[in-house]
């Protein structure tokens, strides 16, 4: 170890000559480095998008070193769900506020669900791996570079040395100058040669050993970096498990997301009934502006009712296809998403198709009556973009 740090300090300092790798292990080298510096920053960042709370990534974080199972925690959507079923409750889950809190909670909690979901899979499917190959192969091809870099430091401490050995082996090999130099001196320096011999020798042998070890660690060391060839495809395929999940997790709450919104459009005009037989100021509000903008036809007397004839007018109920469309003033609407109509009264939409609509007075402002040929029925104002 003490020649091992020797050498080390001369080459930091320029003194010693350095045994330089193939290229192609330094490539390796380099590849390795980039796998283990890009996997830890989309751990990390990963992990931040999964929990942004950076206290619970701690907490989960010291939960893993324990050894211990993480508890469950509620989502920020299952919380908000559980808020506005409790004012609901409060409101009163009749009213329409308490109605639309509740179902606009429901759909949280799904959300908040599917998002938990959606963290489980991610954390088994792509962080798991991530994690795996950081604590794992990458501390056992760190630990043989290690292993590789002694071994180095040794062969050219032993390259070095025997340098020396041979240096100082001419240097008393060289025939003296009788001249000068004493018969005494003679037989030293002959002494001297023959003892500078040895210590060659010597230096040879330690370097055939080290120069075996260091090639047989430099084939190990070889062997574990080409395997990251290997670590690239297993993340490759855990990455494209991480796709799959999130676009299913995106598709649920899409989908999520349109129910609700069809479940307020199709309860609105319930929920404005209500209101207004519960407010006076609300029977004089303007109506929305979607639905002023668009033309009404005249309006449609209401029948008494009489025993034993049916009468859907006399009810209340709307009934779209007794009812003609003004000679003008009707418009034009691009309709933006998907819509299945409920019952017969109502008209399924299509995505980007064009349709005539209209009001009708007395008809909830969040509805007109759309035409498509000679289909007609009523269809909410949120799906619509009304063209002029």
């Amino acid at each position: 170890m003490t020649t091992s740090f020797l050498q080390f300090t001369e080459e930091k300092l320029g003194q010693a000559e350095k045994t330089e790798l193939d290229a192609h292990f330094e490539n390796l080298l380099a590849r390795a480095d980039c796998t283990k510096n890009w996997t830890e920053k989309i751990l990390r960042q990963t992990e931040v998008l999964l929990q942004p709370n950076p206290s619970a990534r701690v907490e989960e974080f010291l939960y893993e070193k324990l050894d211990r199972k993480v508890p469950s925690r509620v989502t920020n959507g299952e919380l908000l769900a559980q808020y506005m079923t409790e004012a609901a409750n409060d409101f009163g889950p009749g009213t329409p506020y308490g109605k639309t809190l509740i179902k606009v909670g429901e759909t949280q909690r799904r959300l908040g669900a599917a998002e938990r979901d959606f963290i489980h899979s991610a954390s088994i499917n792509f962080l798991t791996p991530l994690r795996n190959f950081l604590e794992g192969d990458w501390r056992t091809i760190s630990k043989e570079r290690r292993i590789l870099q002694n071994r180095r430091l040794d062969l050219d401490a032993c390259k070095a040395r025997l340098k020396k050995a041979k240096a100082a082996e001419a240097k008393a090999a060289a025939v003296p100058d009788f001249q000068e130099t004493r018969p005494r001196n003679y037989v030293l320096s002959a002494s001297a040669s023959a003892l500078w011999s040895d210590e060659v020798e010597k230096a040879e042998h330690e370097l055939r050993l080290t120069q075996t070890e260091f090639d047989r660690q430099a084939e190990v060391t070889r062997l574990l970096l080409e395997g990251i060839n290997s670590t690239h495809v297993n993340h490759l395929r855990c990455l494209h498990e991480f796709v799959e999940s999130q676009t299913n997790y995106y598709a649920q709450c899409y989908q999520y997301m349109l129910d609700l919104q069809k479940q307020l459009g199709r309860f609105s005009g319930t929920f404005v009934g209500n209101a207004e037989s519960t407010s006076p100021a609300a029977a004089t509000s303007p109506p929305a502006v979607a639905a002023a903008t668009v033309p009404a036809v005249p309006t449609i007397p209401v029948v008494p009712t009489i025993v034993g004839v049916p009468n859907t007018v006399a009810e209340g109920v709307l009934n779209p296809n007794e009812v003609k469309p003004p000679a003008s003033g009707t418009r034009k609407a691009r309709v933006l998403y998907d819509y299945e109509a409920a019952d017969s009264s109502e008209l399924a939409l299509l995505a980007d198709e064009m349709i005539t609509v209209y009001s009708l007075p007395g008809m909830d402002p969040d509805w007109l009556i759309g035409e498509r040929g000679n289909q007609k029925g009523k269809v909410p104002v949120t799906y619509l973009e009304l063209l002029s």
